[in-house]
């Protein structure tokens, strides 16, 4: 009831606020399960993508917003709750197989399951390696997967703003991906991955945001890293000799061999800095760095 309240009060005020615009909403089914498969932009993205479905849509969502302390952590928790939605453990094994049964209890009654791939915000607009729990799910299930790009929530209201922009949004909902073919693979982390790879291409497709073969959590380490060496360097004595030394035990900052691949230390410690900065700032990203871009590809493994 909490769902439908919620939805009664703000569809009017997202609608008229921000403007939203929604292509393809016919391949979303008026009945039966589906998981709907989003990138994930911005805290704005899960008011949007329930907007443009008039069926109830229960997301896993990460088990921070059901934690969190303060007065915005209780909003959180209250919004989550309330809405009906599955609080996930994001540190693999067996803290996410509860979520990941959840999930597949939730699709087999006949209801769509929405689920961000990359397991956390982008930090600067990219788009990042999708964690293979949303095929687990989807061959365990035996229902499709319904790509949905958000489009512009990042520019809304980028990770670490409490206050979003008036700007307009949209999404973009591809054709269903039907992986039926994979259904008795379910334990092949091969075939869970290219599955993922192929929910992330199409992803990309219809976002026309830029790949980064580089899990979304690694790359905020990464900045946070580059800051605290940023900050470091600053304090230095003029020699430099303090801050190469702090630097040089801060992750990504060994040599081009250790860092961000095809960037020597200095340069890759200014750009994850810069990128950092411009993410809170709502600005644009800068370039891809080189060897992290592209599209999806095999790699290591999380299921969620």
């Amino acid at each position: 009831m909490f769902y439908w309240v919620l939805k009664m009060i703000l569809t009017p005020v997202l609608r008229v606020v921000w403007r939203p615009w929604v292509e393809g909403a016919e391949h979303i089914p008026a009945e039966g399960p589906a998981i709907l498969a989003g990138n994930h932009l911005s805290f704005l993205d899960h008011f949007f993508l329930p907007l443009v479905v008039p069926r109830r849509v229960t997301f896993l969502a990460k088990s921070d917003y059901f934690t969190e302390a303060g007065i915005k952590g209780w909003f959180k928790r209250v919004f989550f709750s309330g809405a009906g939605q599955i609080p996930i453990d994001r540190s693999g094994g067996k803290a996410s197989e509860g979520a990941l049964r959840s999930g597949v209890r939730v699709l087999r009654q006949g209801r769509l399951l929405g689920i961000y791939p990359e397991g956390t915000r982008s930090p600067d607009g990219r788009l990042y390696r999708g964690k293979i729990g949303v095929a687990r799910m989807a061959l365990e299930a035996g229902v499709p997967v319904i790509p949905v790009a958000m489009i512009g929530t990042f520019e809304a209201q980028p990770p670490g703003k409490l206050l979003p922009r008036v700007r307009r949004v949209g999404m973009r909902v591809g054709p269903p991906l039907d992986f039926s073919r994979y259904a008795e693979m379910a334990d092949d982390r091969f075939v869970l991955r290219s599955v993922t790879d192929q929910i992330m291409y199409e992803l990309m497709a219809l976002s026309g945001q830029e790949y980064v073969d580089m899990y979304a959590k690694r790359a905020k380490e990464e900045i946070a890293a580059a800051r605290a060496a940023a900050g470091s360097a600053v304090a230095a004595p003029a020699d430099g000799s303090v801050g190469e030394a702090v630097a040089g035990d801060l992750p990504g900052a060994g040599g081009p061999s250790a860092g961000v691949p095809g960037i020597g230390v200095s340069r890759s410690t200014r750009v994850l800095a810069d990128r950092g900065d411009r993410a809170d700032r709502g600005g644009p990203a800068r370039p891809a760095t080189p060897g992290r871009s592209g599209t999806p590809g095999n790699s290591a493994d999380r299921a969620v």
